[in-house]
């Protein structure tokens, strides 16, 4: 038996039936997922009074003119939040660090520079640590961008710029655990960090630079860089107006990929025939070998461009389910083909 103070509540749905799996669990989870979206809908909606969106405009702009890092702080939750939302200036090309306002006082305020930009987060918008950091940065002149809930407090008082999330209404059905606030809090940080990318014409390369190593990584490189077969060097390409047997004879030579690639008059991509589309005419039709290329091959196959990167290969090999892609040079003539299987030795599909 569980006793509790008499003036305390417990964490139940409006059906008070907790049983693990039921409508009203189901009922408790739709709820709180629902608070936490109406806390970021409605700071979006906001964005249509035209203040409010000024507002925005000037925490952009100061953004922008930042020349050194975005240094962020805030105590408890909402400096876990912080620590995602400096995460994600970083990988948008934006230096950025973190600094616990209770050690700022201490010693780590020397690592703020005059040209940084500093982003205090306090839901409230008193807690101690965070405001007495902001009357320091005030005081030494560096601009700071405040976040909470509310426009009259101490740390909008001292901030350059401030963005107000408004009265929030927790997940928590006690409206004590922060939840649908730090939720709210980060997406304002992270529409903040893409608006500025936005505006600085960050591009697919510069975020490549930052993203080298994993999946993101992979993803991004060029898909020339991936090519194991290369017209010149091991990928033949037969002109599409010869027979079956005639393009396998022409390919045999130096037939290591799983397709020939096919042309036409002009050396422009017309084809593929892979050894599946080889199986199925053979089934089909035991004289397909005596039969024109052009007929039997896959007409305008899906392929890729020398501009594209490793992630529109494995977007195309999953959507169509290939398993061969051919890629083009920018006039449509074959350099290379794509196997799924050195996709797949990248880690970027599973088998």
């Amino acid at each position: 038996m569980t006793v509790m103070h008499p003036t305390s509540k417990k964490i139940q749905s409006d059906d008070s039936d907790p049983t693990v799996g039921s409508t009203s669990e189901m009922t408790f989870l739709a709820n709180a997922l629902k608070a936490e979206s109406d806390a970021v809908r409605r700071i979006a909606d906001g964005l249509a009074e035209g203040d409010i969106f000024q507002t925005w405009v000037k925490a952009i702009d100061l953004i922008e003119s930042c020349r050194g890092h975005i240094v962020v702080s805030g105590m408890g939750k909402s400096g876990l939040i912080g620590a995602k939302i400096s995460a994600t200036f970083t990988s948008l090309g934006q230096p950025s660090s973190v600094i616990h306002p209770s050690e700022a006082v201490h010693g780590d305020i020397g690592r703020v520079r005059k040209n940084d930009v500093v982003m205090l987060l306090s839901y409230s918008g008193q807690t101690e640590e965070v405001v007495n950091l902001a009357g320091i940065l005030k005081a030494d002149g560096v601009p700071c961008l405040g976040i909470s809930s509310n426009s009259e407090s101490d740390l909008a008082r001292l901030s350059t710029v401030h963005l107000c999330l408004g009265d929030v209404t927790e997940a928590c059905p006690l409206n004590l655990a922060p939840t649908a606030s730090t939720t709210a809090m980060l997406a304002i940080g992270d529409a903040l960090a893409l608006a500025t990318a936005r505006r600085r014409n960050f591009s697919t390369d510069e975020f490549h630079k930052s993203h080298p190593g994993g999946l993101l990584g992979a993803g991004l490189r060029p898909i020339t860089d991936a090519l194991r077969f290369r017209v010149g060097d091991n990928l033949p390409v037969v002109n599409d107006s010869v027979t079956v047997a005639e393009a396998l004879e022409q390919a045999a030579s130096d037939r290591r990929a799983g397709a020939v690639v096919l042309i036409d008059e002009t050396g422009q991509l017309s084809g593929i025939f892979t050894d599946a589309d080889f199986r199925r005419l053979m089934r089909s039709d035991p004289q397909g070998m005596a039969r024109p290329i052009h007929e039997v091959m896959t007409k305008h196959p899906a392929h890729l461009t020398v501009d594209h990167v490793v992630r529109d290969a494995v977007q195309i090999a999953r959507e169509k389910r290939l398993d061969e892609i051919p890629v083009v040079d920018r006039e449509g003539k074959p350099i290379g083909l794509v196997d799924v299987q050195d996709l797949i030795a990248m880690k970027v599909v599973r088998e």
